[in-house]
């Protein structure tokens, strides 16, 4: 187990919360903080369709600098954290640090101690309980930009953190899904108060583009917009070319690297 701190620097993101928690723990790397989430909930149980568009969401977002937070629960959570790598990942725990838990998600939440960051308001040596959760589910949903929520029942936790959302005054995204299927996020687009992801790469693109942040990454588009070769991209940059292109941030046409 690596070394439990308390974090004593204020976040601003907290102020939206209904009262800014008195302590706050923390395993791994603060400097997390400072760059652009996106806060990603959901079922326990996804079907097949949401594991599938909650990787390829987290994986995209990612790969464009920006972090993912979620609860490191089972289900869409374990999915979330996963797909963004844990170097690129914030989980929130409803326990105290010294616990992992569920334990199911022992191996993940110890490479997010190792490479991204834990928090947790509860003390070490507190167990993870019903009460803890909603307490957990406020600070996922105010640590990000915006909230995701790829699968949710009408009368689950997750729609716990839909309500504080809502009074954040948070953007929501959700995935459409079938009649009969996730109805909570289906109440959201019928009763307007969540939009739906219908493109992945278009919503991806449409994120990234709220944000001039990318770090030392900047410098690559800045190489891309004298549009270099393929060839010369791949031998300065090899890996950034891999991700851009995926992530839908450049293209390559005719043999040169542009900016889209």
């Amino acid at each position: 187990m690596n070394t439990i701190k308390q974090l004593t620097q204020n976040i601003q993101e907290l102020e939206n919360m209904k009262k800014y928690p008195k302590e706050i723990f923390y395993i791994g790397n603060l400097e997390l903080l400072k760059r652009k989430k996106v806060s990603i909930v959901g079922s326990r149980r996804p079907t097949p369709y949401t594991k599938q568009y909650t990787n390829d969401i987290a994986k995209k977002l990612s790969q464009n600098n920006i972090v993912i937070v979620s609860g490191a629960a089972m289900g869409v959570d374990a999915i979330a954290h996963t797909s963004a790598g844990a170097k690129s990942t914030i989980g929130v725990a409803g326990n105290g640090l010294d616990i992992r838990y569920p334990i199911i998600n022992n191996k993940l939440i110890q490479d997010i101690e190792q490479k991204g960051l834990m928090l947790s308001q509860f003390k070490p040596e507190t167990p993870s309980i019903h009460y803890n959760f909603p307490i957990r589910n406020e600070l996922v949903v105010a640590l990000g930009d915006i909230l995701i929520v790829t699968q949710a029942d009408v009368d689950s936790g997750t729609m716990r953190s839909v309500e504080y959302a809502l009074k954040m005054g948070k953007e929501i995204f959700v995935l459409p899904h079938r009649v009969g299927e996730s109805e909570g996020t289906n109440k959201l687009l019928i009763n307007n108060q969540a939009k739906a992801i219908y493109d992945v790469d278009e919503f991806i693109n449409s994120i990234c583009a709220c944000t001039d942040d990318y770090g030392v990454e900047d410098d690559f588009l800045l190489y891309c917009k004298t549009n270099p070769t393929y060839d010369e991209a791949m031998e300065k940059y090899p890996s950034e070319v891999f991700e851009y292109e995926l992530g839908g941030r450049i293209k390559i046409e005719n043999g040169l690297v542009s900016v889209v």
